[in-house]
């Protein structure tokens, strides 16, 4: 009887470790504002699902080790893979490393430079033709069409910062905002500092821009702390960003933000486990382009975003 008992027990414990899954997460960096939302938002989506476990890694911006932290991924046969990528132009070698091991791969975030995804490859995200022109045109609408403006641009390896500004001179290449001109556009790296960096040296060179575009909220907060210095922040010069960051939110409140767009990272890092979990089950999905929707946020609905990012 007893050792009925014990082949039971094992046998249970053998049938739950059987339906475990345990996915292997290679964030960008782990020292970024939005992306600790998201990786936040994974983590705390799969500990509501019974013997899912997340095994995440810091990529720390180096593609190489990235692609190494895949590797390793791949040798301790996880059930699947997701990946914020640090480099969007090294997918391709990312993709080819998880099928050709027969390991579902989730990109999330920041979208793969392929056309077309494989089977068992996927993508959550939000769509950037939709960031930038939903910060462009509230600009556009606060300038009255017209101005001069500079642009700060994200990393440029990075499928969204280039995506963001295309964004921003395709709305300025059409009525009503025909009327607005890029004095400056560069990038600053998605980066606080290096925006104010960059703010000030234009600052300095005679640039008094009417609005500051920038591809994500920590360079727009960035933008704001020169312009201060300067004495020209508070709404004097327009700024907007993306994300809806709490940082963001504040700066919107406070009157030194004009604009913002809400990505929604809980969202996009729920999406990426529910998209690992179904493929590492062998589940077909609709789509392989999973989008989570970005929203404009102005000062009159912020405070519906406050507790979002």
């Amino acid at each position: 009887m007893k050792r009925t008992l014990i082949a039971l027990a094992a046998s249970a414990l053998l049938c739950g470790t059987a339906y475990a899954e345990n996915i292997g997460v290679s964030m960008a960096k782990f020292d970024d504002n939005f992306l600790t939302v998201l990786r936040n938002g994974m983590t705390d989506y799969a500990k509501t699902k019974p013997g899912v476990n997340l095994q995440i890694e810091d990529g720390q911006n180096d593609v190489n080790k990235q692609l190494s932290q895949i590797q390793n991924f791949i040798a301790q046969k996880v059930d699947a893979i997701i990946v914020n990528p640090v480099d969007t132009d090294a997918t391709p070698q990312m993709t080819k490393l998880a099928t050709d091991a027969g390991i579902p791969l989730v990109y999330v975030n920041r979208m793969p430079s392929e056309d077309k995804l494989p089977e068992k490859v996927a993508f959550v995200g939000s769509n950037e033709v939709d960031s930038g022109t939903l910060e462009t045109k509230e600009i556009c609408k606060l300038l009255g069409g017209k101005g001069d403006i500079v642009v700060i641009m994200g990393e440029l390896s990075n499928q969204a910062a280039r995506q963001r500004t295309q964004d921003v001179e395709d709305v300025i290449s059409k009525e009503p905002c025909t009327g607005i001109k890029i004095v400056q556009k560069q990038t600053a790296n998605w980066d606080r500092t290096q925006a104010i960096d960059l703010m000030t040296n234009w600052l300095t060179s005679g640039i008094k821009p009417a609005a500051v575009v920038s591809n994500n909220d920590e360079m727009a907060i960035g933008a704001i702390q020169a312009l201060k210095q300067a004495g020209i922040a508070g709404g004097k010069t327009l700024v907007g960003g993306v994300d809806a960051t709490q940082d963001g939110l504040g700066a919107l409140k406070d009157g030194d933000l004009q604009v913002t767009v809400f990505q929604n990272a809980a969202g996009q890092g729920q999406g990426a486990v529910d998209t690992a979990l179904k493929l590492a089950k062998g589940e077909k999905i609709a789509d392989p382009m999973v989008w989570i929707p970005f929203e404009l946020v102005t000062p009159a609905n912020a405070d519906k975003y406050i507790k979002k990012n």
